[in-house]
């Protein structure tokens, strides 16, 4: 059976793929941008727009990193507005379990999904560092167990506060001056290690009875919390060796929850060049790369490996000869990538020995391990490639994050969405109006 494309867009603000220094970039906070990202990924039938989240200014060297995009709006505001300027894209924010309180972003889902008409949906992250806990009260952070322990409990609370309403509750009868069949809507208590909370829930059951959940994950809690509660999971893993063995071992966990393969959405995130030719796209690709990974900016990905502050070396020349410092303390602060390297000397080794085999300076090497794209080719090639890795089970469809705002989006749209929709994996028109229908997932119980 052919399976569909799931294709969703990622409003790049808080990663490094982000050209700011393009001519053609725009405001990463300016609602325009927003507006204009939106429509396109709405004009492609896209299911959801995402937004990430970053919850303190990231540092290098005790200084912000002014080198990637730093900043963005409040999500709910910004979601909340784009309610009102789209139709039918399901629009997906990243809220953190660690430093918030479940009544307060069930309260602010439930009022989402009922202002789009049933297009929320819930990214839950925790929180890994306690630089980041140092803008909030609580301060500190969890260690990693019990972070996962808080964002289930957290999600746990959440689904009974939205299912607290049971749905019929609202008569408003005029004839009969009854508003309410219920006096005791929305009450809830809930207690346990984390919460102890009771009381009534403030917002009448959504559209979709709570909002779709996402998951980002790739440590073992990670895929265990996924496969115990989430609609769809966000993978980093894009090639097609990759992209199945994370496929086949998230949704082998299912069957331990009763679940079943088809409710749960493997979505790698995806970057992309398109040309009029493979050639020429990948000439375009080149030029990314070179833009994406200045001299200074090679330097910085190189810290967070090295653990050092390397603003004295050469960014044309060749790596350090002193080893990475290990320990608990490093010089990137608030940034999630440097725990992929969790052996910097072991990482060390390989890029020597890549540099060494290649002839690579600090730079062209950043620029090798650091910023290749997923998708470079022809608009029939890229859409040969997506539609082969769903067909392979090595994903169900991507997120994609185009280098440029507002417009990066535009090329895709345009050229390879249409070849999607000719091949017949991808809608041409929406079918249903909820996030949840666009993602085919069945109706909660």
């Amino acid at each position: 059976m052919t399976k569909q494309v799931h294709l969703a867009a990622h409003f790049p603000g808080v990663n490094n793929t982000t050209v700011w220094s393009d001519p053609a970039s725009g405001s990463q906070i300016d609602f325009g941008s927003f507006v204009h990202f939106a429509q396109t990924a709405e004009r492609g039938r896209f299911d959801f727009l995402f937004l990430a989240e970053g919850l303190r200014l990231r540092e290098q060297n005790g200084a912000i990193y002014d080198l990637d995009v730093v900043g963005r709006p409040d999500t709910f505001t910004v979601l909340a507005a784009l309610g009102a300027v789209t139709e039918r894209l399901g629009l997906t924010g990243t809220i953190n379990s660690t430093f918030n309180e479940p009544f307060e972003v069930a309260r602010q889902f439930a009022s989402l999904d009922h202002l789009t008409g049933g297009r929320a949906a819930w990214n839950v992250v925790t929180s890994w560092d306690a630089f980041t806990g140092e803008n909030f009260r609580r301060g500190g952070f969890l260690p990693q167990d019990q972070r996962y322990e808080r964002a289930r409990t957290f999600l746990q609370t959440t689904w009974e506060l939205f299912d607290s309403w049971r749905g019929d509750e609202v008569v408003a009868d005029q004839e009969a001056g009854v508003f309410l069949r219920d006096p005791h809507p929305g009450a809830f208590a809930h207690t346990d290690a984390h919460f102890d909370i009771a009381g009534q829930f403030s917002v009448p059951r959504s559209p979709q009875d709570r909002p779709v959940v996402f998951q980002a994950g790739d440590s073992e809690e990670g895929r265990e919390f996924a496969a115990s509660s989430a609609d769809a999971i966000f993978s980093r893993h894009g090639t097609k060796e990759a992209g199945q063995a994370f496929y086949r071992d998230v949704k082998g966990r299912l069957g331990r929850y009763g679940r079943t393969p088809d409710q749960l959405l493997i979505l790698p995130a995806a970057t992309f060049v398109v040309g009029d030719t493979d050639a020429e796209a990948a000439e375009l690709a080149h030029e990314i790369r070179r833009q994406q990974v200045s001299g200074q900016t090679a330097l910085r990905f190189l810290e967070q490996v090295w653990n050092r502050d390397l603003s004295g070396y050469d960014p044309d020349g060749p790596l350090p000869d002193v080893d990475p410092l290990v320990g608990e303390t490093h010089v990137a602060q608030g940034r999630a990538q440097v725990r992929t390297y969790r052996d910097p000397l072991a990482t060390a080794r390989q890029w020597r020995e890549l540099a060494a085999q290649k002839g690579y300076s600090i730079r062209e090497l950043m620029t090798e391990v650091q910023s290749r794209q997923s998708f470079v080719g022809s608009p029939h090639t890229v859409a040969a490639e997506i539609d082969d890795l769903v067909q392979s089970d090595a994903s169900d469809g991507f997120i994609l994050v185009p280098h440029l705002v507002p417009g990066g989006l535009d090329p895709f749209v345009d050229s390879v969405v249409p070849l999607l929709q000719e091949r017949g994996v991808h809608r041409t028109e929406y079918e249903g109006t909820t996030l949840r229908e666009h993602l085919g997932l069945a109706p909660l119980p």
